[in-house]
């Protein structure tokens, strides 16, 4: 499970990517990807068969993005999230988030091990949504229930994290 300093370290950053937006502009990757940019991020879109999304430039790959990114939020399917992890790697991004409200979402075992393996924070899971401090009340409500039954992650005690 994520940790809530890996969120808040992710939120944190101003600039990302965001592979695997879709064109369609009523999926929910796409209201997502406006959310960022409504709240002040230089989002970036990342998908390899559009032009531009929102007005902004899109990129086909991760390495093509100008100038970098340092972070990555994967809005893809699973076996696809294998792929775009090694664009991270190739592109020198240092955090991926994973999303997932239900199911799979982008989460890949596989992916997870990759980035794991080369030294790249990963969040495996989790929606974005839920941590946006004045979200919408579904948003929080999901938050709120994932408080109550443990699932909700947790910063990680000072003690911790002086021993790595």
């Amino acid at each position: 499970m994520a940790s809530l300093d890996q969120i808040q370290s992710f939120l944190g950053l101003k600039r990302l990517a965001i592979a695997g937006v879709s064109r369609d502009p009523k999926d929910f990757s796409r209201l997502l990807f406006r959310e960022f940019l409504r709240r002040g991020y230089d989002a970036v879109p990342v998908h390899p068969e559009a032009g531009e999304m929102e007005g902004r430039t899109c990129f086909a790959r991760l390495q093509d993005v100008a100038p970098p990114v340092e972070a990555v939020l994967l809005m893809t399917s699973p076996t696809a999230t294998e792929q775009v992890v090694r664009d991270c790697a190739r592109a020198g991004v240092k955090q991926v988030w994973m999303y997932r409200a239900a199911g799979t979402g982008a989460v890949s075992r596989l992916a997870v091990a990759f980035c794991e393996s080369r030294g790249i924070d990963v969040i495996a899971g989790e929606c974005p949504m839920m941590f946006f401090q004045d979200a919408e009340f579904f948003h929080r409500l999901h938050g709120f229930i994932r408080k109550i039954t443990g699932r909700y992650p947790r910063a990680v005690p000072r003690s911790c994290q002086a021993a790595h």
